[in-house]
């Protein structure tokens, strides 16, 4: 962020010698200005690319129309106007549920704003009808509160704060919820625990 600027929520403008832009998601076309898409990177401190993996140095590392070699960043972004750069989520967790974009740690606010919730975590579950389906897990503060209750009064607690389709459509209470070594929720974990719920229903789904 330069000295003597502040825009809220951006995570500011290029160092000098870099370059930086969003292309539409799958693409190399570059996109309006306000538009969300997938960050690239362009400058002398990019890598090379991935030691022995030539196949994800090929996906991460592409050359645009401009015959230069774009890092993609897999991170949803915009640029303003002024070339300010607003990160969004990474492109991995977004959830696509009925042609909608649905941001994880939006629906996770929303939760933890509730007084009863101590613990929460989104994910998109695959769906025949909605290609994905919004799933939320919560970790109570008062474990004897799990009922259905409970369930609709957080399902109501979303639908007044958030757009109908980033709504969980399910609701899940956990004791406690996986942690990565750094001690973050691991929300990878918990979409292979229903994918393999799933299979083990006979629905299986493509990634």
């Amino acid at each position: 962020m330069p000295l003597g600027e502040y825009r809220e929520g951006s995570i500011g403008i290029p160092f000098p010698d870099m370059m930086m832009k969003i292309v539409e998601l799958g693409t190399t076309k570059e996109a309006p200005i306000g538009q969300e898409g997938e960050l690239c990177v362009y400058g002398p401190a990019i890598m090379l690319g991935y030691l022995n993996k030539p196949e994800e140095t090929t996906k991460t590392l592409k050359k645009h129309e401009d015959e230069k070699i774009w890092l993609h960043t897999g991170d949803i972004a915009l640029m303003d106007e002024d070339g300010f750069f607003y990160f969004k989520i990474r492109l991995k967790r977004m959830i696509k549920s009925s042609g909608f974009n649905v941001y994880p740690a939006q629906v996770e606010d929303v939760l933890y704003k509730h007084p009863d919730v101590l613990e929460a975590c989104v994910i998109g579950v695959p769906d025949e009808k909605q290609i994905q389906k919004v799933k939320a897990f919560v970790v109570l503060k008062d474990p004897n509160k799990e009922n259905q209750e409970m369930i609709d009064k957080l399902t109501t607690h979303c639908h007044e704060n958030l757009i109908k389709w980033s709504c969980p459509r399910e609701i899940e209470f956990s004791k406690q919820l996986p942690k990565t070594l750094v001690g973050k929720i691991d929300f990878k974990q918990l979409e292979e625990l229903e994918k393999e719920r799933l299979k083990a229903a006979g629905k299986n789904f493509s990634e």
